[in-house]
Formats: C-alpha cells, sequence, structure tokens
C-alpha cells in the first residue's frame, strides 16, 4: 500500500495542515478534511509514515458519527470528497477524506477517562486528583476509576504538550453552561462508546473530543472521533492494573523511540521497517475489530 505523507489538493484553497489532516476551503461554509498517513509521537510529526493510517482513521470516524449521532450533532455532511476536487485528485482522498460543516471551534480538548493512564496517572501520583478531581486513594497504573470523569485539556500551540485544565477553566473559556453542555455530552460518548466496544473485546481506557459551534451557537462533535489517535484502545484479553497494556495504536512508535537518543524535537529518528508494519496492523485490527 502506498502511503500518503501530505496531500496536495490543487483545486480548493489549503487552510492548514496538522500534525495528520490537512484541510482545504470547499466554499465559505465547508471544508475537506484529508487524514494522511502522517504519525506524530511526542508532538513531534515523524518523516515515516504508516501506511494505510489515514484511511483507519477515516473509516473509524464515520462509523461512530453514524452510531452516536443521537447524542449531538457532528460536522458531517454526507457529500462524497471525490465530488469536490478534480478528477486527478480523487485518489487523494478516496477513503481517507470527508467534506464536513465549516465550525467554530470550542478550544478546549474535552477528555473523558474511564481508566488512569498516561498524564492523569502522572497527575493522580503527584496530588492524588487528576484535573482538580479527587480519586480514592491506593489506585494503581490503569485502574478502572470508580466512574468515567471530565478531564479537560487547554489546547496547545503546534508542537507543544496540551495542559490539562481543571472544569473552572472550561468555564472562563465558554461560560457555565456550554461548559456542562461540553461535560455531559463528553461523558455520554465516552459511556456509550465504551459499553459498545466493551462487546467487541475493547476497553477504551480514555478518549478526546473535538467540538465546534455553528452560526446558531449549536453545539457540534467534529474532527476524528474515537480513533487509536484519540483515544487508547486495550484488548480487554490483556488488560491488568500496575501496567500500561497494550494498545491499538502508536505505542510501537513511542515504545521504540523511548529507546533512541533522542531529545524529542525535530527531527525525530527514521523509524525502522519493522515498527512501521507493527503500528500498521494495529491501527487496522481495530477498525476490523469495532466495525465487523
Amino acid at each position: 500500500m502506498t502511503a500518503l505523507h501530505q496531500s496536495q489538493i490543487k483545486s480548493l484553497p489549503l487552510l492548514a495542515r496538522g500534525k495528520v489532516r490537512d484541510m482545504y476551503a470547499v466554499g465559505d461554509d465547508k471544508l475537506l478534511i484529508v487524514a494522511s498517513d502522517r504519525i506524530s509521537a511526542f508532538d513531534v510529526i515523524l518523516d515515516d509514515p504508516i501506511p494505510g493510517k489515514g484511511q483507519v482513521l477515516t473509516e473509524l470516524t464515520q462509523f461512530w458519527l453514524g452510531k452516536l449521532a443521537h447524542v449531538v450533532p457532528n460536522h458531517s455532511t454526507g457529500i462524497a470528497p471525490e465530488d469536490v476536487v478534480a478528477a486527478d485528485e480523487r485518489d487523494q482522498v478516496a477513503g481517507r477524506a470527508m467534506v464536513v460543516k465549516r465550525l467554530k471551534p470550542v478550544m478546549v480538548e474535552a477528555v473523558a477517562r474511564g481508566y488512569l493512564i498516561g498524564s492523569g496517572w502522572k497527575d493522580y501520583q503527584a496530588t492524588g486528583s487528576v484535573c482538580g478531581i479527587s480519586l480514592p486513594a491506593g489506585l494503581k497504573q490503569a485502574s478502572r476509576l470508580p466512574e468515567p470523569i471530565f478531564t479537560p485539556a487547554a489546547k496547545a500551540e503546534v508542537g507543544a504538550h496540551d495542559e490539562n485544565v481543571d472544569f473552572a477553566h472550561v468555564v472562563a473559556e465558554v461560560g457555565q453552561d456550554m461548559a456542562e453542555q461540553i461535560r455531559n455530552v463528553t461523558l455520554r460518548l465516552y459511556s456509550e462508546a465504551s459499553a459498545f466496544a466493551a462487546q467487541k473485546g475493547i476497553i477504551i481506557a480514555d478518549t478526546k473530543f473535538e467540538f465546534g459551534l455553528d452560526a446558531e451557537g449549536t453545539l457540534h462533535l467534529m474532527d476524528e472521533v474515537l480513533t487509536p489517535d484519540s483515544s487508547r484502545f486495550w484488548p480487554a484479553s490483556e488488560y491488568a492494573e500496575g501496567i500500561s497494556p497494550p494498545s491499538f495504536d502508536k505505542q510501537f512508535v513511542r515504545d521504540w523511540l523511548e529507546t533512541q537518543p533522542w531529545g524529542k524535537t525535530p527531527p525525530a529518528p527514521r523509524l525502522p521497517a519493522e515498527v512501521i508494519e507493527k503500528t500498521a496492523a494495529k491501527y487496522r485490527e481495530a477498525v476490523t475489530r469495532l466495525t465487523s
């Protein structure tokens, strides 16, 4: 499979390139979002793409948008990406792009956690709480929480780490009513998705959602949804407390990079073929298990 490191759509105005996605304007009120095969680790975009990754992210996002549409409106328009680009550009968008509503982004990462891992585990070890939410004593790495919690993060500039914040920060950003709506929707999305994934033998340890507002101020779910890039998916059969369970994502990449003499600033080391292949296989396994 040929990997797409960067799309080159000339028939539409390019608006931005993120870590993974390239955004183009479709008129004044829509966007074309192309999920490339780029991969980032420790907030650094690597030179080596993961073949097929963009298709996996897009397929999973569309799957979850359909399954969770009853919870909150989303940015999907249903317009085929092939219909908005030139004929010789269609191969760049096939299976990896969406035409979406152009929304005003809410500048908060909406994170839901059901398990204590990652930055949440680090915060808990230091303070006994996560994002200002006190948790019981004696929890271990990867412990299941008594109930899912909303642990927002402040969006960082490109290349910087998002910073965990408390609910009061969200209120200051968007107001009390919108903050409560975002928290409630985030936890409901997470709970429904987690229950579904559990039937497929997958634990969703945590996930982050992005939201935007339309011209009327209605909250919409946008960007990627419940993918291996935005979530920690663990095989239930391999879950245990006290360890960082294996995951359906770029953990192979992170683990390999941790063994390298590298200061976690660009440029990153080049990935060996074995790491690329294992990572691609994990992404494919996630979409197969969830959508089959």
